[in-house]
């Protein structure tokens, strides 16, 4: 009998233990600052990476924990816009930056200024300025960048070997490249000098390489500039006038892309995402900064994180959202995977980056981001673009001239 009851004093002491070690997390947890996070980047991809950031998050600060919820790209601003509506928005959310303007002018997005003031462990000055401050709106710091991916000058060297042209630099200009692609095209071989597309995605670039802009200073419409004028004309003219670039005909439905890795295209306009594809090429290849006129202009594409003005957690929400930005951890794990590219500027962290090959000139990527364009604000931005590029159609097609879409558009955006 003293033996059972032993045994049921024990076992109810390991009980009692038990239940306050249990208790104990329960508290700890119920303690616990918890933020919510929605993203679309890392689904279905790099969903183990995200989760690696977060528990290194967690780790380094244990009073808070990260709920994370993925959504599609194709679902996710429909399902933001009514959690939103819903008066449930997520603490923390990712935006692409064409995204970031809408949300930032609608009010939507906590300003981070204050937190930013305050944080002894961020310097602004780790991150890409130009990428940092793509994330500001009328003056203040709305979010921050989380990765980026931008457009350069992909060649082909064996091509511009066997013409016995020096490769690009990054001082080149549009009639140093002109030049250089008169010399590399070969008709009879369909060989093409260069490309870039002729549509407004592209237009918006080439007319700040040339000086122009699409809204002067007040945000008035300015689309047909005699500076966008020279920049149309200069883009449809490679393909009309000096024929170093392929007309959508001549294409035959191939893509740019296809274009180069059949040897077809000497020089071609792309994003960094084409890295991977692009190493099944049989030549050897590299990158360069894309060529100016009178001055350099790269397009620039950004995810970054934001903190809805609504959330009650804001300090533990920029904790988050300056972690995911600009930590080493973060980067480190994005470089490793090839997920995008962090917008820091250490080099130990991005030097496995920047060591593997191919391309040799990976520095490139880093050194377009000093002369970024991001594309004008304004709502109508996907029907201005929509019908630009109908109308830049018609001047491939000699239906009309440059002046004349040009002229065009301002007429139906600029009133």
């Amino acid at each position: 009998m003293k033996k059972k009851l032993l045994f049921m004093s024990i076992a109810a002491l390991t009980l009692l233990v038990l239940g306050a070690c249990g208790g104990s997390n329960s508290t700890s947890d119920k303690n616990k600052t918890e933020i919510k996070y929605y993203s679309f980047s890392a689904t279905p991809d790099y969903e183990d990476q995200l989760n690696e950031m977060v528990e290194k998050f967690e780790a380094a600060n244990k009073e808070i924990k990260v709920d994370v919820e993925l959504v599609p790209y194709n679902d996710y601003f429909t399902k933001l816009q009514t959690l939103m509506a819903g008066s449930q928005a997520p603490d923390v959310f990712e935006l692409n930056y064409e995204n970031f303007v809408s949300y930032a002018e609608k009010g939507a997005l906590l300003n981070l200024d204050k937190y930013i003031a305050e944080d002894q462990n961020f310097d602004s000055k780790t991150l890409n300025k130009e990428a940092f401050e793509a994330y500001q709106y009328d003056g203040k710091q709305y979010g921050m960048v989380e990765s980026f991916s931008n457009v350069v000058t992909f060649y082909n060297k064996d091509l511009f070997d066997k013409a016995n042209i020096d490769y690009p630099t990054k001082d080149w200009t549009w009639s140093d490249e002109v030049a250089a692609a008169k010399k590399l095209t070969n008709a009879k071989e369909n060989i093409y000098g260069t490309y870039a597309p002729v549509t407004m995605n592209e237009f918006y670039k080439v007319t700040a390489q040339n000086g122009g802009k699409l809204k002067d200073d007040a945000g008035n419409w300015t689309i047909n500039d005699s500076k966008n004028v020279e920049a149309l004309e200069y883009m449809v003219n490679n393909v009309t006038k000096e024929k170093i670039a392929p007309s959508p005909e001549e294409m035959s439905g191939q893509n740019s892309e296809d274009l180069f890795l059949n040897g077809q295209l000497a020089m071609v306009h792309t994003g960094i995402w084409m890295f991977s594809q692009f190493k099944e090429a049989d030549f050897d290849w590299d990158i360069q900064v894309e060529a100016g006129n009178v001055e350099k202009a790269t397009h620039f594409f950004a995810n970054g994180l934001a903190v809805s003005k609504d959330t009650k957690h804001a300090e533990a929400a920029y904790k988050f959202t300056q972690f995911m930005s600009a930590s080493k951890e973060a980067a480190a794990i994005r470089v490793e995977n090839g997920w995008e590219l962090p917008a820091i500027t250490d080099d130990s962290t991005l030097k496995p980056y920047l060591e593997q090959t191919p391309p040799e000139n990976r520095k490139a990527v880093f050194e377009s981001l000093d002369y970024l364009i991001l594309p004008p604000v304004d709502s109508d931005w996907s029907k201005v673009s929509d019908t630009a590029d109908k109308e830049f159609q018609k001047v491939l097609l000699n239906e009309e001239s440059a002046q004349e879409a040009l002229d065009k558009l301002q007429n139906e955006f600029g009133k």
